[in-house]
């Protein structure tokens, strides 16, 4: 039985492929990811959301830190990380980091990601 530890270094390793036929199998239909720009909700939302930055950041690193699991019971999980993203923007170096909070649901007995919210880090 998958472990949402295992989830998430799956999602980890699909987000730094930047391919959304990687990452679709791990989103709940009824996801909701807020991001810096905005907030989007559902699966197709999300998508485009995912495919935007993909095409906007060329050759991404990226990776999660710091993960502390709030709550784990065999139906939801709750967890906090510390994210860290680099590559090019127009051919440039860019990088950034920040912090993240996701609630993982298990249905059909897989993990799902139902709601991510990135923002910067603490002051």
């Amino acid at each position: 039985m998958q472990k949402p530890e295992d989830f998430i270094k799956a999602y980890e390793t699909a987000l730094a492929a930047q391919d959304w036929d990687r990452i679709a199998p791990l989103i709940h239909e009824d996801c909701v990811a807020t991001f810096t720009e905005a907030t989007f909700r559902g699966k197709s939302e999300v998508e485009g959301a995912f495919k935007k930055t993909f095409a906007l950041i060329r050759d991404e690193v990226y990776r999660l830190e710091e993960i502390q699991w709030l709550k784990e019971t065999d139906d939801f999980a709750v967890l906090t990380y510390t994210f860290h993203w680099s590559g090019l923007i127009d051919g440039k170096p860019a990088s950034g980091s920040g912090r993240g909070t996701s609630v993982l649901v298990r249905e059909g007995g897989r993990w799902l990601l139902l709601a991510e919210h990135l923002g910067p880090p603490p002051r």
